[in-house]
């Protein structure tokens, strides 16, 4: 266990090299600068670019973003003045981590009993009603749910609150159009997986045994059929986590996602960095959680 969890944070290390490597040189690659605008003058962008070290080769530049990451330094940002990156993802991010865990939760404990219900019904009518719905729910983008939800039941009926997270109120619009397209591919994927388990030999011997059919699937069926979920709730945890940016615009929520945007709009170099390093960091350590999960879901999985 402690020889692989050595190997997948210097895999992890590695992968984070990569991906700031690229986007530093992507993102330089890029016509123009943060301080190209209509109302700057040429001889005030020379003297921001040289307060912010931009002035100097790229190589230069490079080494010492590198040198600042290193020291978990994501600097200062470029236009929220006073602020550093630091302080931002440290303000922002709980903000949409603690609505993304709540959309996490309503897609699993939403998202596995559905599908496990229609693959227990297969090809009867509760079946054919979960898969149209979740083919629904995939089909239809967030924002177009968020959008729909806010009009009917903010503005029309006037149920819910429409902007901020402000009471317990206002996670529920929010929360449910992030939640929507993870649970019906939960539910989705936990079908499948469920209908291919209970398709095997050991199933069947179970059957034979004269198991009851709860048992079977209980304790036999859906401790296996389950893996593929937790493969997908990785990325997915990593994804909610930072935030839907389109969500969080249309309910007028303060976290990453507005910031996010709006650094790449305004060319905001090291908030896009930042923003960028952390997200990637969060996506490998849910990954690596992931995989520490399968030995405990299933014990024939080993890691030596």
């Amino acid at each position: 266990m402690a020889r692989f969890v050595a190997q997948r944070l210097i895999a992890s290390l590695f992968t984070l090299f990569v991906v700031a490597t690229l986007t530093f040189l992507l993102m330089n690659m890029i016509p123009g600068g943060p301080f190209n605008t209509e109302k700057a003058t040429a001889k005030q962008v020379a003297a921001m670019e040289r307060k912010y070290g931009l002035d100097r080769p790229l190589y230069q530049q490079y080494i010492s973003y590198m040198g600042r990451l290193v020291r978990l330094d994501l600097g200062d940002s470029y236009k929220r003045v006073g602020y550093t990156v630091n302080q931002i993802l440290g303000e922002k991010f709980p903000v949409s981590a603690k609505m993304g865990v709540i959309a996490v939760l309503l897609s699993v404990c939403a998202g596995i009993p559905v599908g496990t219900l229609a693959a227990f019904k297969r090809n009867k009518i509760t079946d054919r009603i979960v898969m149209f719905v979740t083919t629904l729910g995939i089909a239809l983008p967030n924002f177009v749910v968020a959008t729909i939800m806010l009009i009917f039941f903010g503005v029309f009926l006037g149920w819910l609150p429409t902007l901020g997270l402000t009471t317990w109120k206002h996670y529920i619009m929010p929360c449910v159009a992030l939640s929507l397209y993870p649970t019906c591919f939960i539910a989705r994927l936990m079908r499948s997986s469920l209908l291919d388990v209970l398709g095997q030999d050991y199933i069947k011997t179970a059957r034979a045994k004269g198991l009851l059919e709860k048992k079977v699937l209980f304790k036999h069926a859906l401790r296996n059929s389950i893996i593929p979920v937790v493969t997908y709730l990785g990325p997915l945890a990593a994804a909610v986590l930072t935030g839907g940016f389109v969500v969080e615009r249309i309910f007028t929520i303060p976290g990453m996602g507005k910031f996010f945007v709006e650094s790449i709009t305004n060319r905001d170099y090291p908030l896009i960095m930042g923003a960028t390093v952390f997200y990637s960091a969060l996506l490998i350590f849910m990954n690596l959680i992931v995989d520490l999960m399968y030995g405990v879901i299933d014990p024939r999985i080993k890691y030596d």
